[in-house]
């Protein structure tokens, strides 16, 4: 062996002793972060601090913090961490917009199924569709009535394009075979604020954004977006649009946690042995529900089922979009 190869071959062993060491200890002393796509103070938002929390314990009682890097509907933030070193440290939490951003964006600076190591999923967060306060119908059959009768004129608005409640918007559209004059906000909190004002006739949007709205009677509700009705006191009472004529409705804002690919496959499993901790959780799902979430409870949890399931919801949510013709560049 040549002095040049020997010196070689150490280093190399070196390496990889100390690569080995570090994927043992993770993570150690140093935090964790998970980048939220998203403003602090929203849903996503509050389902992640949730989840640091219940995340902390079964990773040794490291620090798990968030990072909100909004922007151009979830893809500054994910970029970030598809770039983000592959050790562990940088984490995503996104929601449906997973599925919906390989349709949207005609230039994605990544790629959802490659550039990303699925963790598992975290929740199903329900949708509401609610009206203004002034609207004349007064449940969902009155309502498809007034919508089929007035068509474009009705304003549906949105929190922006590639949100849930656009998504979920485009989808109620192609049950009811109507085109509705679409009205997108910065935000979910304006839309409703201009809904509870009677500047827009509709929205489709989370509970977590809605309930209080439907239980303080701010707004009118039309149903939820499950194929079974909800527990929560304010919502106990709306039936699904699927139990009122349109067949298998069924959108929900799932959530998943993502590294950056080619993380170590030891971190990986510590990763997902915290995630499955944390959903079973007794303080973080009474959080959950009382945000109006359901924490997974099925293999969704599982790495390899979540990837197969955005999969599966890409290939869904592409038709949707393509037919509504709605892009972003």
């Amino acid at each position: 062996m040549t002095p040049s190869f020997r010196i070689a071959a150490i280093a190399l062993a070196a390496a990889t002793v100390s690569f080995g060491a570090v994927a043992q200890d993770f993570p150690g002393s140093k935090n964790v972060t998970i980048v939220v796509p998203f403003s602090a103070g929203g849903p996503t938002d509050r389902v992640a601090r949730d989840l640091a929390e219940a995340m902390r314990k079964p990773l040794g009682g490291a620090t798990v913090v968030i990072e909100n890097v909004a922007g151009a509907g979830s893809t500054i933030g994910s970029a970030k961490v598809a770039r983000a070193p592959a050790d562990g440290y940088t984490l995503l939490l996104n929601h449906i917009g997973m599925s919906t951003m390989p349709s949207l964006y005609r230039k994605l600076p990544f790629n959802v199924l490659n550039d990303f190591e699925f963790l598992g999923i975290v929740n199903d967060v329900p949708m509401t569709v609610i009206g203004r306060p002034t609207l004349e119908a007064n449940n969902f059959g009155e309502l498809r009535t007034w919508i089929n009768k007035e068509k474009e004129k009705v304003n549906i608005g949105h929190s922006g394009l590639g949100s849930a409640g656009h998504l979920c918007g485009l989808m109620f559209q192609s049950a009811l075979n109507v085109q509705m004059t679409t009205v997108p906000y910065k935000g979910a909190a304006p839309a409703i604020t201009d809904l509870m004002g009677g500047t827009i006739d509709l929205m489709c949007d989370q509970t977590t954004n809605t309930s209080s709205q439907i239980e303080a009677k701010k707004v009118k509700a039309y149903g939820v977006t499950t194929l079974e009705k909800l527990k929560a006191p304010a919502l106990k009472d709306l039936a699904t649009l699927d139990s009122s004529g349109l067949k298998g409705f069924n959108v929900t804002v799932w959530h998943g946690l993502y590294a950056p690919k080619g993380t170590p496959a030891d971190v990986l499993a510590k990763l997902n042995t915290a995630l499955k901790a944390a959903v079973k959780d007794p303080d973080f799902i009474k959080k959950q529900e009382g945000l109006g979430a359901v924490v997974v409870a099925d293999n969704r949890v599982e790495p390899a089922e979540h990837k197969k399931f955005v999969a599966k919801e890409i290939e869904s949510w592409g038709k949707v979009i393509k037919a509504a013709g709605q892009f972003a560049d």
